[in-house]
């Protein structure tokens, strides 16, 4: 008898793909599509909220030749995702939505509703890999193509979740997967790539948050490098820290957000070096294996990203608060890390666990 595995399916080309190769591995596959946000009338090929994302995932599984559904979770995303990105912005912080939507959407109900389906497995289109570790649980690792990695979405998974998580695309390059669809027909072969705000269109998070709470909007000083007043900001929501553009200041160079203090209304700008940061401090950290690699007092050597885009750097992660809490010290200052945005540490390939970079306001 063959072992089933629970698919997620977005109508993205990855997901689509990764079906495919269950298939072709021996597995009965079923795919599923979660209906999020406003997925009926948005038509963005981008979002995987939309409502042609959706209907190709079902055309993708059609044409794959395995079961397709689709499962209502708009309350729960609203209140999860979307309630919690809106004040985490009016609060003066950059949330991440795809790692909450990881930690309470996602991989949760990929699990309940493989329970249900008796699917001993579950599968996502991630490009990052789960292997079992000879001394110990599993481990996530970083994906083989190491522009698409996305390891940096998934510190937010436990042992219970890996030991049925299945990532076929972790050892394939993102051009290989994109030729795969293409001999296959799926319309997902074609679908630009999504985008991290997934129900947000056209990347305007602002206008979104605007469109929710226009009373939001509302001015404050920005205050410069000397402690002056160098303008009006429009609402603390529509700024990110290392922000230049938009700021309608004058001064003698450029300056970029440094802090957003959602107490005073107050935005703080400063220059390029200013916005430089050597340390940074993570807290509601996730470890892997449950429990972190080392004791308080016995630093260990790390790679760390405090962004999804940029490449780990060579880093000290000092354990704080029992685990709750680490430092991490860079070996080189890194570009403004933003309160709320995600932070992950790795040894060699292995993502050991991260964390929120917490607001020092």
């Amino acid at each position: 008898m063959k072992e089933k595995v629970l698919v997620g399916m977005s109508g993205g080309v990855d997901s689509s793909v990764t079906a495919y190769l269950l298939k072709e591995a021996g597995y009965e596959v079923e795919g599923i599509s979660f209906i999020l946000f406003e997925t009926r009338g948005r038509k963005s090929p981008r979002s995987c909220c939309s409502l042609e994302a959706i209907q190709d995932a079902a055309l993708s599984a059609a044409m794959v030749g395995v079961r397709h559904t689709a499962l209502e979770l708009r309350s729960e995303f609203i209140e999860k995702v979307i309630d919690p990105f809106v004040n985490g912005y009016l609060q003066g912080i950059t949330p991440n939505p795809c790692v909450l939507c990881n930690l309470h959407i996602k991989f949760p109900y990929l699990l309940r509703e493989a329970d249900k389906r008796g699917a001993s497995y579950i599968a996502t289109g991630h490009y990052a890999r789960v292997e079992k570790a000879e001394d110990r649980g599993f481990v996530l690792l970083k994906g083989l193509d190491s522009s698409k990695d996305q390891s940096y979405f998934l510190y937010v998974l436990n042992q219970t979740v890996l030991s049925r998580l299945v990532l076929p695309l972790g050892t394939y390059r993102k051009e290989h997967v994109r030729e795969i669809a293409r001999r296959l027909n799926l319309p997902s072969a074609k679908r630009p790539e999504s985008v991290e705000i997934c129900f947000v269109d056209n990347g305007d998070y602002a206008c979104f948050i605007k469109n929710l709470l226009p009373e939001a909007e509302k001015p404050g000083p920005i205050i410069g490098p000397d402690g002056s007043v160098l303008g009006t900001h429009k609402g603390i929501f529509n700024y990110t820290i290392g922000q230049r553009r938009g700021l309608n200041i004058h001064y003698k160079e450029p300056l970029y957000v440094l802090k957003i203090d959602a107490r005073t209304n107050t935005i703080t700008v400063g220059t390029k070096t200013m916005a430089m940061k050597t340390e940074v401090v993570v807290e509601d950290i996730n470890w892997i294996q449950g429990f972190p690699p080392t004791k308080e007092g016995h630093p260990i050597r790390v790679t760390a990203k405090i962004r999804s885009m940029m490449r780990d750097e060579p880093a000290e992660l000092q354990i704080q608060k029992g685990g709750r809490e680490v430092k991490i010290i860079f070996d080189e200052p890194q570009w403004a890390p933003a309160p709320g945005q995600a932070a992950v540490f790795y040894q060699d390939e292995e993502l050991l666990g991260g964390g929120t970079i917490k607001n020092d306001t």
